[in-house]
């Protein structure tokens, strides 16, 4: 049984908790989609009200760009990785309050960021909402169990253990919000093992914050010289309520009714036989797109099978 994405949270619990989505022998059932009750709170992207220049560099497109070649994506990365890194090495010199706690000029899982910020940046693990917010799960993560385990006495003794449990759970709570962003796990890591973050205590968490943003902001200016970045804000799914757009649902392999999808397949398949549409097939059609339950896609194939199916 699928769940909608823009159905009232009642709705959502009863289909969700039914008894065939909660067999326990079924690994399947076990799933939890925090955007189903997110997305209906998040508003869409203002490209409409924003100055086409703007919106340009926050990562709106009319239409479709060229893909480069891995010179030219190299360049952009360097000069990227370059900028950003410097960028957030000279701000937080300029804090007095990170000073103050001999702070480091720079995390070290920033470093690992910035390659997804500047070279990997179709990635979903790179997109805006994984970046800062899963940077700052894992800084808040990372420092409250530093501070639980410096109650033992034998903290410098255990605190490698701590390390581990604090990558464990912050990689767990960027699962359940999907915000992976795989340099978040170092920063909770390093939170707890590393002798420069230890006198930052709670100050990391805003340490980490700044950063993110300022990567940010320098891979927005870089990435949408020629290409684009991010290639969402939030989600993939269209984020308007009332939007006619076509949703991805799932075929479980039965059937599809539908006679003008027949006569599709019929005409643009001279080799179609009668019985091939009971075999497991992605159909698309305006407004629509079945896909079998046992196709997984990425984010960015399912945007990618809706933007296509409104072109029909």
């Amino acid at each position: 049984m699928a769940c909608h994405v823009y159905e009232t949270p009642t709705t959502i619990i009863r289909q969700c908790l039914s008894a065939d989505n909660m067999r326990l022998s079924d690994p399947e059932a076990w799933h939890f989609d925090i955007d189903r009750w997110l997305n209906p709170l998040i508003p869409r992207p203002p490209w409409r009200i924003l100055p086409y220049p703007i919106s340009y560099f926050l990562g709106h497109r009319k239409q479709p760009l060229k893909p480069l070649g891995n010179l030219i994506m190299g360049a952009w990365a360097f000069l990227g990785i370059f900028i950003g890194l410097i960028v957030i090495e000279i701000v937080t010199k300029q804090v007095p309050v990170f000073q103050d706690h001999h702070a480091p000029i720079i995390i070290a899982s920033f470093g690992a960021g910035s390659v997804l910020h500047f070279y990997s940046i179709e990635s979903p693990l790179a997109q805006p909402r994984n970046a800062v917010i899963g940077q700052f799960i894992s800084s808040v993560v990372g420092v409250g169990i530093c501070k639980l385990f410096a109650l033992s006495p034998h903290f410098e003794s255990i605190r490698w253990i701590g390390g581990a449990l604090a990558c464990a759970i912050a990689t767990a709570l960027m699962g359940l919000t999907k915000t992976i962003h795989p340099p978040a796990g170092a920063t909770a890591l390093l939170a707890v093992v590393s002798n420069d973050s230890l006198p930052l205590g709670w100050l990391l968490v805003p340490m980490i914050l700044l950063g993110s943003v300022l990567m940010l902001i320098v891979a927005l200016l870089i990435n949408n010289v020629q290409r684009k970045y991010p290639q969402y804000w939030w989600s993939p799914e269209d984020l308007s309520p009332d939007s006619k757009r076509g949703k991805i649902t799932e075929d479980d392999g039965a059937r599809v009714q539908d006679a003008d999808v027949e006569k599709n397949l019929s005409i643009t398949s001279p080799s179609h036989s009668e019985g091939s549409i009971d075999q497991p097939q992605i159909l698309i059609r305006r407004g629509t797109v079945h896909v079998p339950s046992h196709i997984y896609l990425t984010p960015e194939e399912k945007s990618f099978l809706e933007e296509l199916s409104e072109r029909l």
